[in-house]
């Protein structure tokens, strides 16, 4: 296993060195984070949902309209819509009218109100979960939420300035390079030897976990 300093050096050697930092993703203080009210966190979730498998500028184009159909992304108020009201959604034309992903508006927002309820702020569980364990995070949102399985868990939290890694496809390939996976890990013992890693490389450079997933793609390619 490489250590940070040869993922930094071999970035800053690219000829688009400057480019690739440009890029880096911005992480949220734990304020930030707590501030953030639970409707922004329903609806930027469920943007997530809506972009797998879409081109994201399609669905950001589309999102004023469910942000009018769907009360803003209240929680509450979204826990509470029974099946006739969310088929009622499947005409409306302004909408991307996918039967399961609709669906999973409900069930993302009553795991949203839960913590909510329970963690004193959706922000809140959010800002104080631990990054070294953050792939614990990723399984907590798919099997408390729906649709969130795959890449989604990080995705969302990275869209709301949580610090993570993602495992996209040139990340993946930087691991195996390094012989830390032989796959896209999947797997419980995989994904903890991916958070290990990434873990060490965090100590040894003080950078956030973003930043580090996204200068470890520019290492291949």
């Amino acid at each position: 296993m490489k250590n940070y300093d040869w993922i930094e050096q071999h970035v800053r050697d690219r000829e688009d060195a400057e480019r690739a930092f440009a890029q880096l993703p911005e992480v949220a203080t734990a304020g930030q984070l707590i501030q953030l009210s639970d409707d922004r966190y329903l609806s930027a979730l469920c943007r997530r949902v809506f972009r797998a498998g879409l081109k994201h500028s399609l669905v950001d184009s589309k999102w004023p309209a469910f942000e009018e159909a769907f009360f803003g992304f209240d929680p509450l108020k979204l826990s509470f819509m029974n099946d006739e009201q969310l088929e009622s959604k499947m005409q409306n034309k302004a909408l991307i009218r996918h039967w399961g992903k609709i669906k999973s508006i409900r069930v993302n927002a009553m795991m949203v109100r839960e913590l909510s309820e329970t963690h004193g702020g959706f922000g809140q569980f959010i800002a104080t979960w631990p990054e070294d364990r953050i792939i614990e995070l990723w399984a907590l949102l798919k099997k408390r939420g729906a649709q969130l399985g795959g890449q989604s868990g990080a995705s969302f939290l990275r869209m709301v300035g949580k610090d993570t890694f993602r495992l996209s496809p040139d990340v993946v390939a930087a691991l195996k390079a390094q012989g830390i996976v032989d796959r896209m890990p999947t797997a419980k013992r995989d994904l903890q030897k991916v958070q290990d890693v990434f873990n060490i490389w965090r100590q040894q450079s003080g950078q956030p976990l973003s930043h580090i997933s996204m200068l470890l793609a520019f290492t291949v390619g």
